[in-house]
């Protein structure tokens, strides 16, 4: 049976859930709503989606390359200059940066694996373009004939002859064989890792694209199966001998990575910014050819509302399109580079999805907060995962609640599913946090065709990219044109959200303890959550460049009003 005080506080959680929902940010931002909403139509970045998923992208190769062309042409056509001819009145520009590669790029031809004595081919580059690892060497033309013998594990393979075989590897995967084919000859490596989030039992002919470390003193390959190739092979291996073909055609060769930085200058602080970055390389649909094209739509409605006289926007806009992490760090270091300051920094990384397709759903990731220590109660993590984060490693600050409430406002508007998850990693939104600038992701997950060689443009949604690019282009917008008032109404919006999250807590911390787990540590979590979103609160005056007193006041209130409640709670514990 529930205690009375136990209903209480559910009762205040409601009446706090209703003020949250009324104390929020959406009068600033619904102007901005209004302006993109009859523009984002999705057209631009479904057309791109089908031009970039195509190739398998890798730093400096065909695909990579010609994905960058058509975005600089598509900037073009939208009205940003190129850098080197713009003038100090053009304030939509772009440019291209080059850099030297520390090694080749690397691009895929083609393929087949072929059982001998059988009809059918195993595997085709087809309808298999992550049969290969990334950065194999090619097979000569006629391809590698041998025999193909199953290996256990590393154990297994000691003292056994494999010179001029190929091994399919067991346990440990091709790191673990990967000695075998330089020290005892092997002619190559057959591989079958599919983590279960894949359902590769469901999806019997997907393949997670794998890579191998390129060597240009000991050329080599190596083959991922899908699950059927798998039980085609293990069950041919079981009646005897088997003899195999590969044949593996790619391209490796020197080339120069290429970087598109687009920038659309502040009118009254050009050097405050915030910085939308989606990487390019990869080879799927969803991952990241979504995040390239939505962007790019982005780009082209701030440049037509621009040039309509319909937008002004203070700060400066950059959209940034590279190689993953690699990329957004350099523009985020050399900055000598750029002119502006980053305030703000958001990935766009597998933001098209069609999850009706590929499961999962829409997430936010979050900065670090309490959530990536204690994850509980509605908080969880993706199957990506994340590793336990310290009171250390926390990033307080207003962004996490404005991006969340105008993307739950976006998706009452268009029914359209809106969570988030803890901190994890893993995209471009971690050169910002690690440069201690605000920064988080848009992405989806766990998506089914994960890095797959199935996914492809029938699993992305345009309606997915209308929704992501609206509501990443509003709460830009009015994050760029932040003042006191905006100011004012994330005081507002953080101290309903923070008086939401101490009740959450409040109740999970008191069952816990009920439950026989340490009041000192329940006590903790809700004091680590009450000085986040104290130093949330305090972020809010980076939105006036220089001290503004009005809006000390007005943080320093509701960081009062929000000690209160901390303080009748804690008590409770």
């Amino acid at each position: 049976m529930k205690s009375p005080f136990f209903l209480s506080l559910i009762l205040l959680l409601f009446a706090f859930n209703s003020f949250a929902q009324k104390a929020n940010v959406q009068k600033i931002s619904e102007p901005y709503f209004n302006l993109v909403r009859p523009e984002f139509k999705g057209d631009l970045a479904y057309e791109t989606v089908a031009f970039v998923e195509k190739y398998w992208r890798v730093a400096g190769n065909t695909g990579f390359n010609n994905t960058v062309e058509l975005i600089a042409s598509k900037l073009e056509n939208a009205g940003y200059v190129l850098e080197e001819n713009a003038t100090s009145a053009d304030r939509l520009t772009y440019r291209i940066e080059k850099r030297k590669m520390d090694r080749p790029t690397w691009e895929p031809v083609d393929g087949s694996v072929q059982l001998i004595g059988h009809e059918e081919k195993l595997l085709d580059f087809s309808s298999n373009r992550h049969l290969m690892y990334q950065y194999s060497s090619s097979t000569p033309e006629e391809g590698v004939t041998a025999e193909i013998i199953y290996v256990k594990d590393k154990e297994a393979l000691e003292g056994l002859d494999v010179k001029g075989k190929i091994i399919f590897a067991g346990e440990g995967g091709y790191r673990a064989f990967q000695s075998a084919v330089k020290e005892k000859g092997a002619s190559g490596i057959f591989t079958y890792d599919m983590p279960e989030y894949l359902q590769p039992e469901k999806n019997t002919t997907s393949i997670q694209f794998r890579g191998l470390r390129y060597d240009a003193e000991n050329p080599t390959w190596a083959v991922a199966l899908s699950y059927e190739a798998k039980e085609k092979l293990m069950a041919a291996l079981s009646e005897g001998p088997v003899m195999v073909n590969v044949k593996i055609q790619t391209r490796i060769y020197e080339s120069e990575e290429l970087t598109v930085v687009a920038n659309v200058k502040g009118s009254e602080l050009p050097l405050e910014s915030l910085v939308f970055s989606a990487h390019i390389q990869e080879p799927g649909a969803n991952d990241n050819a979504t995040g390239v094209g939505t962007q790019l739509e982005m780009a082209k409605i701030t440049a037509d509302l621009m040039k309509q006289g319909k937008l002004d926007l203070k700060r400066t806009l950059t959209f940034l399109w590279g190689d993953e992490i690699i990329s957004t760090r350099r523009y985020i270091e050399e900055e000598e580079k750029r002119e502006p300051e980053i305030n703000w920094g958001i990935s766009l990384d597998m933001v098209g999805e069609n999850t009706d397709v590929t499961g999962g759903t829409f997430l936010i990731e979050k900065m670090p907060d309490p959530s990536a220590i204690w994850t509980r109660g509605n908080d969880k993590h993706s199957e990506w995962g994340g590793r336990p984060l310290t009171v250390e490693d926390m990033k307080p600050h207003y962004l996490n609640d404005i991006i969340l409430t105008n993307f739950e406002a976006q998706g009452e508007y268009a029914d359209w599913i809106v969570k988030t998850n803890p901190f994890e990693g893993g995209s471009d939104h971690t050169p910002f946090l690690r440069a201690d600038i605000p920064g988080l992701l848009l992405w989806h997950f766990t998506d089914q065709f994960y890095h797959t060689d199935n996914d492809r443009i029938d699993k992305v949604s345009q309606k997915t990219m209308v929704n992501v690019g609206t509501a990443a282009l509003a709460s830009a917008y009015s994050l760029l044109n932040g003042d006191i008032k905006t100011g004012e109404k994330l005081a507002q919006l953080l101290l309903a959200k923070a008086n939401q999250r101490l009740q959450v807590e409040a109740i999970l911390s008191k069952k816990a303890i009920e439950n026989g787990e340490d009041a000192a540590e329940q006590k903790l979590i809700l004091t680590t959550w009450k000085d986040w979103y104290m130093n949330s609160l305090d972020s809010i005056s980076d939105l006036s460049p220089k001290p503004n007193q009005k809006l000390e006041s007005i943080i320093f209130g509701a960081k009062e009003k929000l000690e209160g409640v901390y303080q009748s709670l804690i008590l409770t514990l």
